[in-house]
């Protein structure tokens, strides 16, 4: 493999007449890479900055606070503590531009209490104007609603913190994500905590056989109805569900039942925010981010980092560390990686999949720059971390190392799928349904690039668009989801193809599987946060958890549908094999067939048809059983199949196989079968 960033085109020759343009990304790279390692001794110091900046207290109680406003000429330390005088706490400034002070304690007690309230107070240069603003690097906010809407930073140093009793579970070989959010985990109307997230929903996530959790809005953010995407402290774990301690002692109970804690990270952008964001932080228009218009992302109203500048490139490598090191969190999953990949941040572009949209003016290789070295730090540093891009470009590389001139993603999402699921449903009949579309939509990805498969996603939960259970059972979901009730014909389509749908993109459609917390049980109803339109309600910012453990109530069964496939795929490992091999996309029939793992799963999507003694080939000879079956009374089903029935190959080729076997499969039925010998 070529050492000079253009191993790529190993993999993929396509990619050869862009050698000089990966070989110029990669050197770009190792600039900045060798720029670390000479100024600061490397990734090891260069990564440690909130052990620097910020607030840091020695053990004999000396409080040494730090903050990089260049633009400032002078900086005062105000807070509860000193009555928010600006002249009994001032900061020396250096030749960086780094404002620092000293506290020595006094009477063997930090100066600043545990809890005080503070604030930098900045002059500028020219008018001699005061502004105020919260540390960069604080590691707690709160908001009195009563006082302001603005956040407070909070000098968070108590005398008991949270001690880890758990190590980091092994890394998964098949990634099972369960996607959540702390806040609306409450099945009341108000917002969650990550107490009630920890005793309430961990074992829940556990018991359907997830290995991993992503969570969502843990940076604090001004606005709820962000779903936590306006970043303001982003060394601060939102404390409207509770304090640094309560995160802590979440990851670490995740841990102890086996689950790796991912953090949806946001390092695309940040909130506008003055008083109590990064925005204008020392009263110029370019301290973190971008002057002008190159700074502002137009469609999210937001802030863009300048990662071409050596403080906002370690205050983001140094976040990166901090979340794995004092929270423990196992991996992230990158927001937002188009924007930072392209100048023109995927706003109203529709990449081709040509391959001249990744090179060249469009690329901005300030942020592909960054990806890599975040990318490059956290896998040498911790070999079992994870991470995942959001991206809908699909760069070629995203998911290959970094020393061959990828991006260095373990992962991306594989955001097409949901999109076509929607779509199928609101403008096909399920008998205009191609099979041939749907396996080429699940099997579209970069050879030896690993993607995350998902059905939906949490924006689709959103009010104004509906999850898939809404679009197939509406306004039935509230008269007819009883087991009092008779089975009408659209809780009967909507619970099969919700099965369908589900197994399917997880066993086709990638190397990962995601699911958005509640939509494994069709959860009722969209997600609306309180917001101006809506009279503040906290109505549909919720779980409903109650229908789920309403035994009357047939949300179970597809709760239970969920727990299999987790556990089949458990035992068989599909996720982590090779792609699977698709042997028939009968339209006609509605038949899918594909084989993965040595395991053979067989769909009929049609929605009246059902067919005795069907043929499909397979790979394998020998004695199968079936190991899930969705027409399994169980999970809502007819019972149409005999579970204890036992299928025999026969020699001869059949659909490019070299064996085949027959099967009863009924209308909108999925059966996976696995050898029995």
């Amino acid at each position: 493999m070529p050492k000079d960033g253009t191993g790529l085109t190993v993999l993929d020759p396509w990619l050869d007449p862009f050698k000089d343009a990966l070989r110029e990304r990669y050197n770009f790279f190792n600039q900045w890479r060798e720029r670390i390692n000479t100024s600061v001794g490397g990734y090891e110091n260069f990564t440690k900055g909130y052990e620097y900046y910020g607030f840091n207290v020695s053990k004999d109680g000396t409080i040494t606070y730090r903050e990089w406003a260049p633009n400032a000429v002078t900086a005062s330390l105000v807070g509860d503590f000193n009555n928010w005088d600006v002249n009994t706490h001032p900061m020396k400034k250096n030749q960086y531009g780094v404002f620092e002070i000293v506290l020595p304690p006094k009477a063997g007690k930090p100066v600043v209490p545990h809890g005080s309230k503070v604030k930098i107070s900045m002059t500028l240069p020219g008018t001699n104007e005061r502004i105020y603003r919260l540390p960069a690097w604080i590691r707690y906010v709160t908001q009195d609603l009563n006082v302001s809407a603005t956040y407070d930073a909070v000098f968070w140093n108590p005398e008991k913190t949270y001690t880890f009793k758990h190590q980091r579970p092994k890394k998964p070989e098949s990634l099972r994500i369960y996607e959540a959010h702390v806040g609306i985990s409450s099945s009341e109307p108000r917002v969650g905590t990550y107490k009630e997230f920890t005793a309430n929903i961990i074992p829940r996530i556990a018991y359907l056989g997830y290995n991993a959790i992503q969570l969502m809005a843990i940076m604090e953010h001004a606005y709820y109805a962000s779903f936590g995407y306006q970043v303001t402290s982003f060394f601060a774990p939102s404390s409207r569900y509770g304090t640094p301690e309560d995160l802590k002692e979440l990851v670490d109970t995740a841990h102890s039942y086996g689950l790796t804690v991912l953090l949806d990270v946001v390092h695309s952008h940040a909130c506008k925010n003055v008083l109590d964001g990064l925005n204008m932080f020392d009263g110029s228009d370019h301290c973190y981010f971008h002057e002008g218009q190159k700074g502002r992302h137009e469609l999210w109203d937001s802030r863009l980092f300048n990662y071409g500048n050596y403080e906002v490139l370690r205050f983001l490598m140094s976040n990166l560390r901090y979340w794995m090191d004092v929270y423990q969190f196992d991996g992230f999953r990158f927001d937002g990686v188009t924007s930072m990949l392209y100048k023109h941040h995927g706003i109203g572009y529709g990449f081709s999949g040509n391959y001249h949209e990744y090179f060249g003016d469009l690329v901005d290789e300030e942020g592909v720059m960054y990806s890599q070295l975040a990318n490059d730090f956290l896998h040498e540093k911790y070999p079992t971390v994870i991470t995942i891009a959001e991206d809908v470009s699909g760069m070629p590389g995203s998911c290959r190392p970094v020393r061959e001139g990828g991006l260095g993603f373990d992962y991306r999402l594989a955001m097409a799928i949901p999109d076509t699921w929607i779509k199928l449903l609101k403008e096909s009949s399920d008998d205009a349904w191609c099979m041939g579309h749907i396996a080429h939509i699940l099997t579209n990805r970069r050879h030896l690039e690993k993607t995350i498969a998902y059905c939906e996603s949490h924006d689709q939960a959103l009010v104004g668009d509906k999850t898939l259970a809404f679009w197939m059972m509406d306004k039935e979901m509230y008269t007819n989801m009883s087991d009092l009730t008779e089975l009408t014909p659209v809780i009967d389509r909507g619970m099969s193809l919700h099965k369908l749908i589900r197994l399917v993109t997880h066993g086709l459609g990638g190397e990962g599987y995601l699911n958005f917390e509640g939509n494994e049980f069709g959860h009722p109803e969209w997600l609306d946060f309180p917001r101006d339109g809506n009279g503040s309600s906290f109505h549909y910012a919720r779980r409903q958890w109650n229908v789920l453990d309403d035994k009357l109530l047939r949300y179970k069964y597809l709760n239970e549908w969920d727990k299999a496939m987790q556990e089949t795929e458990e035992k068989y490992g599909w996720l982590h094999s090779p792609q699977a091999y698709v042997s028939r996309k009968n339209e006609g029939d509605k038949v899918l067939v594909f084989e993965r793992a040595n395991v053979l799963f067989i769909f009929n999507f049609h929605p009246t048809n059902s067919y005795s003694d069907y043929r499909v080939g397979t790979g394998q000879a020998g004695k199968y059983k079936i190991v899930l079956n969705s027409d399994d009374k169980k999970f809502l089903g007819h019972g149409r199949v005999d579970p204890n029935g036992e299928f025999f190959t026969t020699e001869g080729n059949w659909d490019n196989r070299d064996h085949w076997l027959q099967v009863y499969i009924p209308n909108r039925t999925v059966l996976v079968l696995a050898k029995s010998d």
